[in-house]
């Protein structure tokens, strides 16, 4: 890499960049194995201390465990059901991924989502306009709300030095006022008397127009299954690709498995690691516009509902991959969708939410294991180095 007249050291051009190999960690076997043996201890020891607290309770294990079953993927509609969840939670885990390849942790997915799909309704209920006109541009609009309240976490990272999880975490609650203040005022998007049936115990606004809606791929007795799935599998394969292929995803791997010696090579951190915070900013909008224009239509104080904390657990548990964020992603939506049934029987919501917790947590803490390994490998690989 030669300098340039100024003295500065050049970018490097692509054949100067160092071998793919050369920055992926090599898992040992040994920890290849462990995983899914960690898995299924995880898994069996959830649903042994699940079983307790329900038999304690006086319900039975297995027509509780049935019921989920059945409630998830028992029938046509319950799987259109888990699809449905499923999307919100993939796309947000697309951009746990993306963050996550450069080693941010973006803690703000959830405040994202819900300050995206307020600029989509926003834009929305302002331009209304034909369904092949309005739909693209609350997507774009959401998009564009989630990205920028990334940049604002971006922006005190590399520019004051202040930790993403810090910063994206607190954002959260900021977002979530902002809304709340948004759909309190007439003068922004407070529901407008004309519209509203009965006095709302949940401040919300307007409605979007039916032209907004997002088309159905298919509908049925009792289910709808949305179009949005379309849009989660194609962000998906596409975030993979760019990760995979492009000399952007090279930069943005290289970057996460070794900042300062990517720095080195003329990769600047502002630009990887903030593009990485903005995209995953960008997914986590995109979650929030299809939520909003598939089913939900109008934004209200408490439209996230954990969609975007969950979909941040589906990246870590799919060890950052897009694509294998998708299995993940089904199985969180299965979850959702069988404790929705489950409530319904007569359950006790607080016990579905413990049996929920505890199957959510035996998934997670395999990949969180993992992920300390790996880190603890490329610790040990720089120390060699050096």
């Amino acid at each position: 890499m030669n300098p340039d007249p100024a003295g500065r050291e050049a970018a490097p051009r692509e054949e100067e960049l160092p071998d793919r190999e050369e920055t992926a960690s090599s898992v040992p076997l040994r920890d290849k194995l462990v995983f899914p043996v960690l898995l299924v201890v995880s898994i069996v020891v959830a649903l042994l201390i699940a079983s307790l607290f329900l038999e304690f309770t006086g319900n039975s294990p297995g027509t509780v465990f049935s019921a989920m079953i059945r409630g998830s993927v028992g029938s046509a509609s319950a799987l259109v059901t888990t699809i449905n969840h499923m999307i919100p939670l993939l796309i947000v885990a697309v951009g746990a991924c993306i963050a996550g390849r450069a080693s941010l942790i973006n803690i703000g997915l959830e405040g994202q989502l819900a300050f995206g799909a307020m600029f989509g309704a926003a834009v929305g209920l302002a331009l209304p306009a034909p369904g092949f006109v309005a739909i693209p541009v609350i997507l774009a609009a959401s998009v564009i709300g989630g990205a920028v309240w990334a940049a604002v976490a971006a922006a005190f990272k590399y520019g004051r030095g202040i930790s993403e999880v810090i910063t994206t975490l607190l954002l959260n609650f900021v977002a979530f006022e902002v809304i709340s203040f948004a759909v309190n005022r007439s003068w922004l998007l407070q529901e407008s008397p004309s519209e509203a049936a009965y006095v709302s115990l949940n401040p919300q606004s307007d409605r979007l127009p039916d032209t907004a809606q997002l088309p159905f791929l298919a509908s049925g007795e009792g289910f709808r299954l949305q179009f949005g799935i379309v849009i989660a599998i194609v962000v998906a394969a596409g975030a993979a690709f760019a990760i995979a292929r492009l000399r952007w995803g090279f930069r943005l791997r290289m970057f996460g498995f070794n900042p300062r010696a990517a720095s080195r090579f003329g990769v600047r951190p502002w630009v990887i690691g903030g593009s990485a915070l903005l995209l995953s900013g960008a997914m986590a909008g995109l979650a929030g516009g299809v939520l909003l224009s598939g089913h939900v239509m109008r934004i209200r104080t408490g439209f996230a509902n954990n969609y975007g904390w969950e979909g941040l657990l589906v990246g870590l548990v799919a060890g950052f991959g897009p694509l294998y964020a998708i299995p993940v992603a089904f199985l969180y939506g299965a979850l959702r969708a069988g404790g929705g049934v489950l409530a319904a029987t007569g359950v006790d919501q607080a016990l579905v939410g413990i049996v929920q917790a505890l199957i959510v947590i035996a998934v997670t803490l395999p990949s969180l294991y993992m992920i300390y390994r790996s880190r603890q490998r490329q610790a040990r690989a720089i120390r060699d180095r050096a």
